[in-house]
């Protein structure tokens, strides 16, 4: 092979950018493992400007307020994807937030023990942008038996939906509850029953927003979205028994 050939093809077969990750601010012995599972050799780095917000301390390790905030970005967000690494059930969610939908989530949780969580964001340059903090807690949350179960009647209050729109300056903030126990299969007796799929759709039904749940999200789930517009919504949800439910937004 000639020497112009020999170098096209090391220039083929080499990466098409190289990225400086950084150090990890919150040094974790799972941070590796996960990377390789869901950034696999894509191109990443420990980024400032992916805030994950999260109490010091977790009082109540069943109800963990977790916030990532990717809004600081360069670019177009495609994907969020937040886990907790030292939990036994590690992901929490996997958000695909579209154009009218801002690179922002507030979502309740559930952790087992002190942890690094990380918030890794995709932009449309190809580079994940990982955001870490560092929570502490008790410890128990995710073994805990459900407080739903225990209530009456919470069958028939299944899947409802309680929201309620807040105008902001630029933009609008959601918040909603979602009626169900998002049983993880971690209590003895109770197999996995969780919410693992929802969409944000306008009047038109066009998806604005998709969201993939995991089992580390709490009980009753509250999920927060911020949206450039304000219009009537519908969330449809689906849960890993095959139920479906749907909710109309003013």
């Amino acid at each position: 092979m000639g020497r112009v050939p020999l170098l096209l093809a090391m220039l083929l077969c080499a990466p098409a950018f190289a990225v400086d990750p950084g150090p990890d601010p919150v040094p974790s012995v799972m941070w590796e493992f996960y990377r390789q599972q869901w950034l696999m050799d894509a191109p990443y780095q420990f980024d400032a400007r992916v805030r994950v917000i999260a109490p010091p301390f977790a009082e109540d390790a069943r109800q963990v307020p977790l916030q990532v905030d990717a809004r600081a970005l360069p670019g177009t967000v495609q994907r969020i994807l937040v886990w907790a690494e030292l939990n036994p059930l590690p992901k929490i969610v996997d958000f695909q937030p579209g154009p009218q939908v801002l690179p922002w989530l507030a979502v309740r949780i559930r952790i087992e023990q002190a942890t690094a969580l990380r918030a890794a964001v995709l932009t449309d340059d190809g580079i994940w942008h990982v955001g870490s903090t560092l929570i502490d807690a008790a410890g128990g949350g995710c073994t805990a038996p459900s407080v739903v179960r225990s209530e009456a009647g919470w069958e028939e209050r299944l899947g409802q939906v309680l929201g309620a729109r807040f105008p902001r300056e630029d933009f609008s903030r959601l918040r909603l509850e979602v009626s169900h126990p998002m049983d993880n299969g971690l209590v003895g007796g109770v197999p996995e029953f969780y919410i693992e799929h929802a969409e944000l759709r306008d009047a038109q039904g066009q998806v604005l927003a998709t969201l993939e749940l995991f089992p580390a999200v709490s009980e009753n789930p509250n999920l927060s979205f911020d949206l450039r517009r304000a219009e009537a919504l519908r969330l449809s949800l689906r849960d890993n028994n095959g139920n479906t439910f749907d909710a109309a937004i003013d």
